[in-house]
């Protein structure tokens, strides 16, 4: 029995299983229970039943809302199509992110230069170093370099430049009137990279500042992003929830409705 409770205390599975069963037992059992003895077993769980799922339209609607309790997929970065990582800034007209190719230049980083030139003059944004979106932009961008392309490991390269595009809502009357919008054009992030120059580690010193490697092109990680259905399941159950509980309500009118009449007519036993 001790080693039981241990098993239920420490792992959250079990806890939560059991915490949820005790919770449908004594409270809406408990509710039913003493509704039922007044009213009747049918008249009581109808009435019970109404009451659970008005509650569970009020809360989803509050979790739908703000955007809390049980939620779906966050918005996520995610590889763009046709091509992902692009290794030479010549080959960025044939996928798709440029449309005019960049000036030829003698060595990579002047091809670097002439690239960040283009991007902004054809309306990608050079995200500020400050800026959050950077960041989640650059962990997506490296987590397709080290783990799903293998291109790089950790520490091998560096992040230049992040560039965005894309992403305006409509319709909209201004900024500030845009609770309409629930359209949204594709929104896309550039992520800069170049390697570093392989460099000794010596024990008991500090690693080296890492230097980028000018020989080298630079690489650019191309990704679409994507909005994810985090109010989704809030949504569903606010819906579902409401269906039902108008369905209930129906029914508790309809026997009230059946009642009146029975106890109106002439072989009513209670007039007779």
């Amino acid at each position: 029995m001790l080693s039981t409770l241990l098993a239920i205390s420490w792992e959250p599975e079990i806890r939560g299983a059991v915490v949820v069963i005790l919770m449908v037992i004594v409270l809406i059992g408990g509710s039913y229970l003493v509704v039922g003895t007044n009213l009747g077993a049918r008249l009581g769980f109808l009435i019970v039943m109404s009451a659970l799922f008005g509650w569970m339209t009020v809360m989803a609607a509050i979790w739908w809302t703000y955007g809390i309790g049980l939620k779906g997929p966050e918005p996520s970065w995610k590889p763009a199509e046709p091509v992902t990582i692009i290794r030479d800034s010549s080959l960025l007209t044939a996928a798709g992110i440029l449309d005019s190719p960049v000036k030829a230049a003698a060595t990579p980083s002047e091809a670097a230069k002439n690239t960040s030139a283009q991007f902004q003059e054809e309306g990608w944004r050079l995200l500020d170093e400050a800026d959050p979106q950077r960041g989640q932009a650059i962990a997506a961008s490296d987590a397709i370099l080290q783990i799903e392309a293998e291109e790089f490991a950790a520490g091998e390269y560096l992040n230049v430049a992040v560039y965005d595009r894309g992403g305006e809502r409509f319709p909209k009357i201004n900024d500030s009137l845009d609770f309409v919008a629930f359209f949204h054009k594709a929104r896309y992030a550039l992520v800069e990279v170049v390697p570093i120059v392989p460099q000794r580690t010596e024990p008991g010193r500090a690693p080296a500042r890492p230097v980028a490697d000018e020989t080298q092109p630079h690489r650019y990680i191309y990704m679409i992003r994507d909005l994810g259905a985090k109010r989704q399941p809030a949504i569903l159950i606010t819906f579902g929830s409401g269906l039902i509980f108008v369905i209930l309500c129906w029914l508790l009118h309809r026997r009230e409705i059946f009642l009146r009449e029975n106890l109106a007519s002439d072989k009513s036993p209670v007039k007779a």
